[in-house]
């Protein structure tokens, strides 16, 4: 076995795993230089989750939140397994974003986020674009970060500088969107402090984000590799161990015969302080690649208040079910008794919803001075969600506070059908409508629509869809394949107007779920062999991804672009920072090719 001292040297500074995230020590980020207006205490006044619309737009924006990020190469061991990972900062994961909601009227200020990102990446060297998760990003779908999409990669030696409105509230992250990067460590979590729904204690008591990841050891691009290569038994990707808040143990006798990489066993899990008689915020991130989390703690119940960045009416549960870049906020209540360790835990579904060699990760909840030895015992629906179900929460159940009805009558309706096949060199492809997609780095289609091209020379290969200048769109997204896919779609909050069982087949026409209200997020999973029904009213001009969120799915094609108001495209006033952008991007690849196997997202 190599000594881990000689890693360090080759690949930097090894980092065994970011600690926990601090507690969120107030209920919103409060400035003097510019003041933070406080109407009725709060940033957003007297807005709360059930009176307030958030989907007007922010036309004023005051505070500025700067954040600087340095990406590059390092050694990662957050389960005592040494590898080359991808880290911001110096970290995995990343840096937590923080950011105040002020709500919206027809003139009001709010925070804008702001983060110059540089480019250090090498080893090779790669480009880079980071994504804001749930962001609507209205009035400025360059901000969006999509290589291919709304902006050309930042290259190797190059910086760039994000800014955008925290135009919703609630929990999220950010990722890189280039090729499947996130998943070798480029993600943090993202917090933008609203109205809460329910009340809960300030203070220690909003145990901040809590990401939930599964973890590869081996690189993202050998993983890439595989998925998308001729041998059908290497495939399916199985992960080797789950992490919450980057930590988890591992055990090292399992490293495959031969393989002399540093590995330590019982590198350490994650803990949390809980205070009796109080009231705690989680907050959900499954932060993965590929697999369905199955959230519990154990002997506590959770109230969920939130889906992705939708208040919902609270309902309790002893199980939530996160597919990839969903989250949820939940509400768990310590008896005014409590004492002793509790086993927080985090799964992975089993085959054929997931695949993992390793799929169980815990923490530790403790009462008192320090954690003790956890005799806690499972909750049976935890046990019997892992086994048993693939799928998110029934959307009757899934109900948001602040009500609105969709169209009941969307001028288009569009079939989407998800396929798995083989492409005329036998490399295996995901296809949305008999299509996989794959990206030109140097053509943004929004930057194109911008210039007046809505017609382009590799189509069908960019699957985009011109809506024009439809109000609404419904999709209808059948999934014949035997696994699920967290559908997401950039730019909106949609309806989820129907979602399947798995195994239900096709979309029944007409069967519909509360239709006057229906769940709102920005990503739902569709069962396999089912169905999900979703609507979203164009009201944001722009070219916006519509993609599962299953980092090696994307990578094989499954995406489509949704291409909104091209006619109100053409007048956005696209800054000139992103076509320097890809001038610096077209001078680096006319030295530097890069290896581009897979759709580019």
């Amino acid at each position: 076995m190599k000594p881990a001292s000689l890693i360090t040297l080759v690949y930097g500074t090894l980092v065994s795993g970011q600690a926990t995230y601090p507690n969120i020590p107030a209920r919103f980020l409060h400035t003097l230089e510019p003041i933070t207006a406080l109407p009725g205490g709060f940033p957003w006044g007297p807005r709360t989750a059930s009176n307030t619309n958030p989907y007007r737009l922010l036309i004023k924006f005051s505070v500025i939140r700067k954040y600087d990020f340095t990406v590059s190469r390092g050694t990662a061991a957050p389960d005592g397994y040494s590898k080359n990972a991808l880290l911001i900062n110096g970290q995995f994961p990343g840096p937590l974003l923080e950011a105040n909601w002020h709500g919206p009227q027809e003139i009001q200020t709010g925070d804008t986020i702001q983060v110059t990102l540089h480019n250090q990446i090498t080893g090779p060297q790669e480009g880079v674009a980071l994504h804001w998760h749930g962001m609507l990003q209205k009035g400025t779908p360059w901000m969006d970060g999509v290589p291919a999409i709304s902006q050309c990669p930042i290259p190797y030696g190059q910086s760039f500088t994000y800014s955008f409105t925290a135009d919703l509230y609630g929990t999220s992250w950010y990722h890189s969107h280039y090729s499947a990067q996130y998943s070798g460590g480029l993600l943090g979590p993202m917090i933008i402090h609203g109205p809460s729904t329910l009340p809960y204690d300030i203070g220690i008591k909003d145990v901040g984000p809590i990401l939930l990841t599964d973890y590869y050891h081996r690189d993202y691009f050998t993983v890439m590799k595989d998925v998308m290569g001729t041998v059908p038994a290497k495939v399916p990707a199985f992960s080797d161990n789950n992490l919450i808040n980057g930590r988890n143990n591992f055990d090292c006798s399992k490293v495959a015969a031969g393989d002399n990489t540093p590995c330590e066993s019982n590198a350490g899990i994650s803990s949390f302080k809980f205070t009796p008689g109080k009231t705690h915020l989680l907050r959900l991130i499954n932060a993965g690649s590929e697999g369905m989390q199955k959230f519990s703690l154990d002997d506590h119940n959770m109230t969920v208040i939130a889906n992705d960045f939708v208040p919902i009416i609270p309902y309790t549960t002893q199980v939530v079910s996160l597919g990839i870049a969903q989250r949820t906020d939940v509400l768990i209540y310590a008896p005014a008794n409590a004492s002793g360790s509790y086993t927080m835990r985090s799964s992975i579904a089993v085959y054929p919803c997931s695949f993992a060699h390793q799929p169980d990760a815990t923490a530790i909840v403790y009462y008192g001075t320090s954690p003790e030895t956890c005799t806690s015992t499972p909750w049976p629906a935890w046990v019997d969600s892992i086994a048993n179900s693939c799928q998110n929460d029934p959307v009757d159940q899934t109900v948001p506070w602040f009500p609105i009805t969709p169209d009941p009558a969307p001028p288009v309706t569009q079939l989407v059908t998800i396929g798995l096949t083989t492409n005329s060199t036998g490399h295996t492809i995901w296809t949305m409508n008999n299509v996989a997609f794959r990206g030109d780095y140097n053509a943004p289609i929004l930057l194109l629509s911008n210039s007046g091209n809505n017609s382009y020379p590799f189509d069908p290969e960019w699957n985009v869809y011109n809506f024009g200048s439809s109000s609404s769109v419904r999709f209808v997204i059948n999934n014949p394949t035997g696994f699920p896919h967290p559908i997401h779609l950039h730019g909106h909050n949609f309806f989820v107007l129907a979602a399947g069982a798995p195994g239900d087949g096709n979309f029944p026409d007409g069967a519909l779920t509360n239709p006057k209200n229906p769940q709102r997020r920005d990503v739902q999973v569709v069962a396999p062999n089912s169905y999900i029904v979703i609507q979203l009213t164009a009201d944001n001009p722009g070219a916006w991804p519509l993609h599962c969120h299953i980092a090696w799915h994307v990578s094989a094609g499954l995406f489509l672009t949704v291409l909104e108001r091209p006619d109100d495209i053409k007048n956005l006033k696209i800054p000139s920072i992103m076509a320097q952008t890809c001038r610096e991007w077209s001078a680096f690849t006319n030295t530097t090719i890069p290896n581009q196997i897979d759709s580019g997202l």
